[in-house]
């Protein structure tokens, strides 16, 4: 009976490895792979991660109304210097004052720093209605489109965004995140341009998991990159 068990579980691992390779192919495909990083990673080692198949980076500026990532400009300075094209994002606190969060956003995300347009991190209502959720997140699309003259790339997962934002992003560049070896079918279809299908990805530079992302079909890095005025 151990034996057994033990097989059984020897299978199981051999499985969910597979699945993880299936999709953690930038050594194999011909994806445009990257990644997003925040303090969570500590301190990594961009000279190794410049030399690495990944082509972009995202990463955390801020959350709400006054919290700032502690590694964002360590991470933002050492990650132009070995070569990734970087982008900066903002968690999103719908209860929080629009103005207040841009603010906090535009302290930390200079445009002369970026090479990607900026990313807003939507992943809960905190306890909001659908509507006043979508009226509060709206709002703040407008203003960080107002401020930095071109509208943001959209972050959420499958599951949040049928439930809570189906039919509304077609204006936007979407990433969706979905942790599985099929690549996500959103309800009403929307042609979102970057999947992020793993958040327990591997590269040499980096200790422990981080946040692996790649884009769909025939969409480029040139879709996202910062138009600068």
């Amino acid at each position: 009976m151990n034996r057994f068990i033990l097989c059984i579980i020897t299978l199981l691992a051999s499985i969910s490895l597979h699945a993880q390779n299936y999709v953690e192919c930038e050594d194999t495909c011909s994806h445009i792979h990257g990644i997003d990083l925040s303090h969570y990673q500590g301190n990594v080692f961009w000279e190794t991660i410049g030399t690495s198949k990944m082509a972009y980076v995202y990463l955390k500026a801020t959350e709400g109304g006054s919290r700032i990532d502690s590694k964002y400009k360590q991470n933002i300075d050492l990650a132009h210097r070995y070569g990734l094209k970087v982008g900066s994002y903002h968690f999103y606190r719908p209860n929080i004052p629009q103005q207040t969060q841009l603010e906090n956003f535009k302290t930390q995300c200079r445009p002369g720093d970026q090479d990607l347009i900026p990313m807003v991190d939507v992943e809960t209502r905190s306890g909001l209605s659908v509507k006043a959720f979508q009226d509060s997140l709206f709002l703040f699309l407008h203003l960080m489109e107002k401020a930095y003259k071109q509208k943001p790339l959209i972050y959420t997962g499958a599951n949040f965004y049928d439930h809570n934002l189906l039919g509304r992003l077609r204006d936007y560049k979407v990433m969706i995140a979905q942790y599985t070896k099929r690549t996500p079918v959103l309800q009403d279809d929307l042609d979102y341009i970057m999947w992020q299908y793993t958040g327990k990805g591997h590269l040499n530079g980096i200790n422990g998991y981080v946040d692996k992302s790649r884009f769909m079909g025939k969409h480029k890095l040139r879709e996202i990159r910062f138009r600068h005025r």
